[in-house]
């Protein structure tokens, strides 16, 4: 068995694979927080370049995050897998948080996740009259409020492949991550608008996008005001429930 002694944090591994444990020691030290190479370093032993390159492997198997600070995170596939494992409370609530959220904005209310093909409905509750969007639905990520929302807090390199053939830029994405949230009108229909704003889950990630999708003269403007803090909230609640 090996172990790394390092204050408040202890590392017993031993899966008879080294490179596997070396990766394990790694997770193990951002399970406290963030850290940088230098303290993933210093806590499991591990040399620099090796700490590099293993960070760089998970990183792109999404095991492993990276801030704008250059620290290291634990990464979305790691949430992704326990949520199959334990269930999906998020979508347990969404059940009865939905329709409430229609009802009191006379939208459509729906949930996106990211997938590979590009953001996937998890949940919906629409309107009359609406065009619906199945849950199941996979669509691209190239244009509109929730594409941005499941774009704009990503990690650089996911960030910068996201704006690939979008038809929204970066100062966008700034923009939103001001604001907190976003906005877009369909292409072919200006009367009709969409809110989108981020559910976060453990360590403030953005694990799903909450949008409504309604007429635009209830959802711009001085209208969007109340729709917009109904909107905020319902997220709000979503991401208490999401990581627990």
């Amino acid at each position: 068995m090996t172990t790394f002694p390092y204050p408040g944090l202890s590392l017993h591994h031993d899966s008879g694979v080294g490179v596997l444990d070396k990766a394990s020691h790694l997770l193990s030290v951002l399970e406290a927080g963030p850290a940088s190479v230098s303290r993933i370093v210093a806590v499991t032993g591990l040399t620099r370049p090796t700490a590099y390159r293993l960070a760089l492997a998970l990183q792109r198997l999404r095991l492993v995050t990276r801030d704008a600070k250059g620290r290291y995170h634990l990464g979305p596939r790691l949430s992704e897998m326990a949520t199959l494992e334990h269930g999906d409370r998020m979508l347990s609530l969404a059940g009865s948080l939905l329709p409430e959220l229609r009802a009191r904005t006379a939208a459509s209310a729906r949930i996106y996740r990211r997938c590979e093909e590009g953001q996937l409905c998890v949940a919906a509750a629409e309107i009359p009259k609406a065009r619906p969007v199945p849950v199941g639905t996979a669509l691209m990520a190239r244009s509109g409020a929730t594409a941005q929302v499941l774009i704009a807090w990503e990690e650089p390199e996911t960030l910068y492949k996201g704006l690939m053939g979008a038809r929204f830029t970066a100062d966008t994405l700034i923009q939103v991550r001001r604001r907190g949230w976003s906005q877009s009108f369909e292409p072919a229909d200006d009367s009709t608008a969409t809110l989108a704003a981020p559910v976060r889950g453990p360590g403030g990630r953005v694990v799903a996008a909450l949008a409504l999708t309604g007429q635009a003269d209830r959802l711009t403007g001085n209208a969007a005001r109340q729709a917009v803090g109904s909107l905020i909230d319902a997220a709000l609640r979503l991401g208490e429930v999401s990581g627990a």
